[in-house]
């Protein structure tokens, strides 16, 4: 809590200006939910302020989310409108949000590779620009990306050129307004003000219109035996939900900011505020990713610009709303189409043609998947996708390490050696972590690659810091091709977990001749391929005496 007022004007000013964004989202997505406009201004008031109290994202701005409320509202339809239950789900998936915390599961969600970040932020720029145009225009698309960019031809139809204007007007003020006024109001609150005071001489520009008001009521947990799997699931998809959507916004703030977010404690802050929304009658909330970039852009750098964004949305239902209701949705459409372009990811659009192929290849999957089907696929795919790659461009350096089947060493000891053998040791070294994406074609390798007359093979893991079971596997099939082709297999350099895994999962690791050393292993095979001359001599003189 130390940070707490470091940054104190832009804090109230972004907080401010995020909450006045945050107002019509919440009361949407609280219809939109089935609960009703005050639950979504309880879930954004109650999560908003706890996860930037207890969270681990100072700048983050919370509430509630697209993935979310399509959870509640199928859990709606589930149980005939039993807000009661719903409300019982949103505290569960609160309580699953802060074991989740203490179990530092978020941590995985700082492995997503820059590329899928990229086009998931420049995804969320273009949904926010195409969210906006028909309200720029002067009417109220349906719901969902698909659904705006249909009805764009419509809102084309009939232009409201009031509107537009002062929408163009709002983003032009927001863009050009001066830096040295924006150290005391930031550029996007001037252009709410400005917009607003002008829209009053202006006839025809639709507003936001009456908001409710009230206190919320205590929502005790209630559970019924035939609904209790329903809740459960339900809480724990929101749960999950709203941790990938938290801190997959809590990386774009990062990236904004310079800074890096607490994973663990940001789930503890989010199910804090799930937990209390739940028990106050408001629907689920995470992180909001144009909530968070609105206060930053706006000056928001600590927790208290999300405590500052929840008062305002408390100041509106406690008796405000007349004020926030004058604000015209043209007004809030031109501060957003300028967060939209802000978020887009230019600096790198601009040089990915000079870069691998295959990554700018899937950030535009990623951004196409988050317009036009939803964030969680998106990065879902993305992730997997990039998975899959790394593994495969890490197990084509493991192969062609294999390869490189040595004709000579650089020790003097180990050299003379291998020239004694006469070509009859073959020696694979395996570089780095051997994964199971090398060892698909590990014994196939080694079969093509050994040297015509080897009687021994030697695989060197001395750089090998650790392997998996399918890796183990493909030991074992290599050592089944060396005895059914006489050679004797040989491991040299395995540390105590590499012998542990290759004993526990290799049927065959009784046939494997292990040596601490290189050295150890060689000096072993020229000893059998001497032993097996002495014997292969033996034999010729006593078959020559027979024949006599």
């Amino acid at each position: 809590m130390k940070n707490l007022f470091a940054n104190v004007r832009g804090d109230i000013t972004g907080g401010i200006t995020a909450g006045v964004v945050a107002l019509p989202l919440a009361l949407a997505l609280g219809v939109a939910s089935g609960v009703g406009p005050m639950a979504g201004m309880y879930g954004a008031i109650a999560v908003g302020f706890f996860a930037a109290l207890f969270g681990g994202t100072p700048s983050q701005i919370s509430g509630p989310t697209g993935p979310m409320v399509v959870v509640l509202a199928g859990l709606f339809a589930s149980l005939s409108g039993d807000v009661e239950l719903i409300f019982t789900a949103v505290l569960l998936a609160g309580l699953f949000q802060i074991l989740f915390g203490f179990l530092g599961i978020g941590n995985y969600i700082r492995l997503v590779p820059y590329p899928v970040i990229s086009g998931f932020m420049s995804g969320i720029g273009a949904i926010i620009i195409i969210l906006q145009i028909g309200r720029l225009l002067g009417h109220e698309p349906p719901g969902g990306t698909l659904g705006a960019l249909g009805y764009i031809p419509t809102a084309l139809a009939d232009i409201n050129f009031a509107t537009l204007a002062l929408g163009i007007g709002t983003l032009v003020i927001a863009y050009k307004w001066p830096p040295s006024l924006g150290k005391y109001v930031p550029g996007a609150l001037a252009a709410l003000i400005i917009g607003t005071i002008v829209s009053l001489f202006i006839t025809n520009v639709p507003i936001l219109g009456e908001i409710p008001t009230g206190l919320p009521s205590l929502h005790l947990p209630t559970f019924e035996s035939s609904t209790l799997l329903l809740v459960l699931e339900a809480a724990f998809i929101l749960a999950i939900l709203g941790a990938i959507d938290s801190l997959l916004t809590s990386l774009v703030a990062d990236n904004m900011t310079r800074t890096r977010h607490d994973s663990s404690k940001e789930l503890i802050g989010q199910g804090i505020g799930n937990t209390v929304a739940g028990l106050i009658g408001g629907i689920a909330g995470a992180g909001a990713t144009m909530r968070t970039v609105v206060n930053i852009r706006s000056g928001g750098k600590e927790r208290l610009s999300g405590m500052v964004h929840a008062l305002v949305l408390l100041a509106v239902v406690l008796g405000l709303s007349p004020l926030a209701s004058a604000i015209p949705h043209a007004v809030l459409a031109g501060i957003l189409v300028k967060v939209g372009l802000d978020i887009v990811d230019w600096s790198y659009l601009k040089r990915a043609h000079s870069g691998p192929r295959w990554d700018f290849a899937l950030m535009l999957l990623v951004l196409g998947l988050t317009v036009f089907v939803d964030l969680i696929t998106a990065v879902g795919v993305g992730v997997v996708l990039a998975a899959l790659a790394y593994v495969r461009q890490i197990a084509q350096l493991q192969i062609e390490e294999l390869k490189k089947i040595p004709d000579t060493l650089n020790d003097p000891k180990e050299n003379a050696l291998l020239e004694k053998a006469q070509g009859k040791v073959s020696i694979f070294s395996f570089g780095g972590p051997l994964s199971f994406g090398a060892a698909a074609d590990l014994g196939h390798h080694v079969r093509e690659w050994v040297k015509p007359g080897s009687r021994v093979l030697i695989l060197d893991f001395s750089r090998v810091p650790t392997m998996d079971v399918s890796a183990s596997m493909a030991v074992e099939t290599v050592t089944s091709d060396a005895k059914s082709s006489g050679r004797q297999l040989m491991v040299c350099g395995a540390s105590d977990k590499i012998k542990e895994v290759l004993g526990n999962i290799n049927a065959s690791s009784a046939e494997i001749l292990t040596y601490p050393t290189l050295l150890e292993a060689l000096e072993s095979a020229v000893s059998i391929i001497e032993d097996s001359g002495k014997k292969s001599q033996k034999h010729d003189g006593s078959s020559t005496l027979s024949h006599a």
